[in-house]
């Protein structure tokens, strides 16, 4: 068995890698890498809908905490308007529970089918983007959940109904899934202009003058975002979303630093001044004695025509 092992051809990955592989060949890896990944969501689906309930006690809890919603320690229910929502919603609750708990392995699916067609720079720094995307969007929806509980009160105080009204369960579930999403994807901002910025598109002085009109885009983002319309939650997400602008314009002066970056020949060079000109300089030396030529010979005068005599009898 040890001998077939060390017989056997390359992987899939290393013939991919050294474009070995056929167009037939490469639909099959991807068919392959797809049922994979599909199997581990539906394992991961199961174990979503053992874990349904306590992630819906947990997105409940800001409706809990409104006023008059807590009856002998106890939560009010929300409303139902059909028989089935119940367990539709535990359904939607395990594919998403599902889709986290199988992301490492669907997610090192869809690398292993992408990474034979990068550089080995390449993969290096895909690695360090997506070991920095997961914190940052569980920064996002830590930050979401904080801003639906504090302004779920709010909205619910100013409509005309009260802040005692009950839910639908389906649509505030939606609610807060939605903000949870939103908020983890918007802060994955910084780590775009961190990719734009390693690939050599936009350099870190480029970044940094844009900085008025990222935060003004920060603050209109936050201000539509936010379900507060108060300025609690607009301005706490606006000022994450600076702050982690700014940090990623400081991390690429450094990669700018690391790399050389602004130091070309017209860096410092204003726009009305003229640019050095580095040749090298020739000495100028005498050139060689050219002797004189002969005179030339004046030419020949050229014979005009003979002179017309004229007669007495000429008519004038």
């Amino acid at each position: 068995m040890a001998f077939a092992l060390l017989k056997r051809g390359p992987s899939n990955f290393e013939r991919a890698a050294d474009g070995s592989m056929t167009l037939v060949e490469h639909i099959r890896e991807l068919r392959n890498r797809l049922f994979r990944a599909s199997l581990a969501i539906v394992v991961g689906l199961i174990g979503g809908y053992l874990l349904a309930q306590p992630a819906f006690d947990l997105l409940k809890q800001p409706y809990c905490r409104l006023p008059g919603m807590m009856v002998d320690g106890e939560c009010q229910k929300f409303l139902m308007l059909a028989p089935a929502d119940g367990f539709i919603l535990k359904l939607k609750l395990a594919l998403w529970i599902g889709l986290i708990i199988a992301g490492p392995v669907w997610l090192y699916q869809l690398w292993a089918f992408i990474a034979p067609g990068l550089h080995r720079h390449e993969r290096k720094w895909a690695y360090v983007f997506v070991a920095i995307a997961a914190p940052l969007f569980a920064a996002g929806a830590a930050l979401a959940f904080f801003v639906v509980d504090k302004g779920l009160a709010f909205l619910l105080e100013s409509g005309v109904t009260g802040a005692d009204s009950q839910l639908e369960v389906t649509r505030y579930i939606s609610f807060v899934t939605t903000m949870i999403l939103l908020f983890g994807v918007a802060f994955e901002f910084p780590l775009t202009l961190l990719m734009l910025n390693f690939t050599g598109v936009v350099s870190a002085r480029r970044l940094l003058s844009w900085w008025r009109v990222v935060v003004f885009i920060c603050f209109a983002f936050a201000a539509v975002a936010t379900p507060d319309p108060g300025p609690f939650g607009m301005t706490l997400l606006a000022l994450c979303l600076s702050l982690l602008y700014f940090v990623a314009v400081g991390v690429a002066f450094l990669n700018d630093r690391r790399r050389g970056r602004g130091k070309e020949i017209y860096a410092g060079v204003d726009d009305d001044e003229a640019s050095p000109l580095e040749v090298d300089r020739e000495p100028v030396r005498a050139g060689e004695r050219i002797e004189a030529a002969s005179p030339i010979a004046a030419p020949e005068p050229i014979a005009g025509p003979a002179p017309i005599e004229r007669r007495y009898d000429d008519v004038t």
